[in-house]
């Protein structure tokens, strides 16, 4: 996939959406960023959950949303740092916590909300537009700017995963 360049799969339901996310984390590496945004309830703990069980986190581990703890520690094949920094109101609140270390330790790290603040995500990131279609369908835009992260999305779109792929 080249620089710039956008993935487009469409899921019709929660489970859909967990598998993405599964399949998402089986290619993931040590130090990937994946950053989340998109509206309340459009399914980024759900996604992250598929990204936990991909990385090798056990199926019975609960993932939740950070929003209070502002990031969650789920091991797997690689540390997941789960985070969600909906709740911060400034960059400062961001650097005081000192979440940033995270997005450089030797783990996956997943962002919601990280668009919010794209100057202190690194370049070698994932980012991932949820949109609602209805009740049980998103559609995720994928992108990447990077070479390596452009790898990763490529193999994701190449996979055997029968979702609706959209250029």
């Amino acid at each position: 996939m080249k620089n710039n360049e956008n993935l487009v799969i469409r899921t019709i339901s929660d489970e859909e959406s967990i598998q993405l996310g599964r399949k998402l984390g089986s290619l993931l590496s040590k130090g990937d960023v994946v950053v989340l945004s998109g509206e309340l309830g459009t399914g980024k703990t759900w996604f992250t959950k598929g990204i936990a069980l991909g990385l090798s986190v056990p199926a019975d581990t609960i993932v939740v949303s950070p929003s209070f703890s502002l990031v969650n520690v789920y091991q797997g094949k690689y540390p997941l740092f789960h985070m969600d920094i909906y709740r911060l109101e400034e960059l400062s609140d961001f650097l005081a916590a000192g979440l940033e270390e995270y997005l450089y330790e030797d783990g996956v790290t997943v962002m919601e909300w990280g668009d919010r603040w794209p100057e202190i995500l690194p370049e070698w990131k994932i980012t991932i537009k949820i949109v609602i279609l209805n009740d049980s369908s998103r559609e995720f835009t994928f992108s990447a700017d990077h070479a390596g992260a452009g790898k990763i999305l490529e193999k994701l779109g190449e996979s055997s995963l029968q979702f609706t792929v959209h250029d």
